[in-house]
């Protein structure tokens, strides 16, 4: 009966999914409803944007770092333009949390969420045609309605979100996200400008046999993070890194694998953002099945002391992230 259901609503619209299902929604009162249809709006124009890139100057760096110390493409400044504009437009969101600014984003309004947010992961792969991605959180907001934002109000631990999700833009563009009941994802379909439900009730295999790391920094890598790929190999085991997080991270929920990101010596506390690229994905992780740790302890419940701090991160199928676990 469950899974006549489910392949019953294969195909359903976005919009319609999402008024379906708004009870699940922690406060079900409409504006988180249409704040997911803002972040979906906005990732269509970025999406068109993308598709264009190699026709028009908005492709290479453009000459200035973000607040995490990259590189700046000229897509990052306006992948964030698009969707602060769409979230501010919308009025659900009352601050907003970029890889591309230094400190939040009032956006002076009532509005009861915060969104960490970050707009283009791997775009630095923009100018070679390979996936790229936009990775978001959703928290509630604490401090009352009328007052400044507060530090309560943007550094939640990931166990507070109550949704996140990415856009893949990649052979077809898709939006997977989850309210904390299961996760669900949506293939965009352009000649009709809309997204459709094609992965209902998303499941991550519970092991795997894909590793994604980037060996590059293999010497500074600890003891255990090389004794870890030293038995996947010995195992076996198939090596797969894109360098795009949200790509590398879709590919092993759908077959089963685990990507890493290990403490090096260049970045000892990691190098990926904890507050909008890692907790976004371990929320969705365990709620496809999967797990998400820092090598020692469950992302979700690390407390952020800022913004834009790092963490180690392991990601994927249970019993791999476990498995590496134990090497640490």
């Amino acid at each position: 009966m469950e899974q006549s259901r489910i392949a019953h609503s294969i195909g359903i619209a976005l919009d319609r999914f999402i008024k379906n299902n708004q009870e699940q929604f922690q406060y079900a009162s409409g504006e988180l409803s249409q704040l997911l249809r803002d972040i979906a709006l906005a990732s269509k124009v970025v999406n068109r944007e993308v598709n264009k890139a190699g026709l028009i100057d908005i492709m290479g760096a453009l000459g200035s770092q973000n607040s995490a110390g990259d590189q700046q493409q000229k897509l990052d400044v306006l992948a964030n333009i698009r969707f602060t504009r769409a979230l501010s437009k919308g009025g659900e969101v009352c601050a907003l949390i970029s890889e591309e600014t230094e400190s939040f984003v009032d956006l002076n309004n009532e509005g009861k969420y915060v969104i960490a947010i970050d707009p283009l992961d791997g775009s630095s792969n923009i100018d070679v045609n390979v996936s790229i991605g936009t990775i978001f959180s959703v928290y509630r907001r604490k401090s009352p309605e009328g007052t400044p934002i507060k530090d309560i109000d943007i550094l939640q631990k990931g166990s507070e979100q109550v949704a996140a999700g990415y856009i893949l833009y990649g052979s077809s563009t898709m939006l997977v996200y989850t309210t904390g009941h299961g996760v669900n994802g949506f293939t965009y379909e352009p000649s009709l400008g809309e997204y459709f439900l094609s992965y209902p009730d998303l499941k991550m295999p519970e092991d795997g046999k894909i590793f994604s790391v980037n060996e590059g920094p293999y010497n500074s890598f600890s003891t255990g993070m090389k004794n870890y790929i030293s038995y996947c190999k010995e195992k076996n085991f198939t090596a797969r890194y894109i360098g795009s997080l949200v790509a590398d991270f879709h590919r092993n929920m759908l077959k089963g694998g685990i990507y890493i990101y290990p403490a090096t010596n260049k970045d000892p506390t990691g190098k990926l953002r904890l507050m909008y690229e890692c907790n976004s994905l371990a929320f969705i992780a365990e709620q496809a099945g999967g797990s998400a740790t820092n090598g020692k302890n469950r992302i979700l419940d690390i407390e952020p002391r800022t913004l834009h701090q790092r963490t180690p991160f392991y990601v994927g199928s249970k019993r791999m992230v476990e498995k590496a676990e134990s090497f640490e």
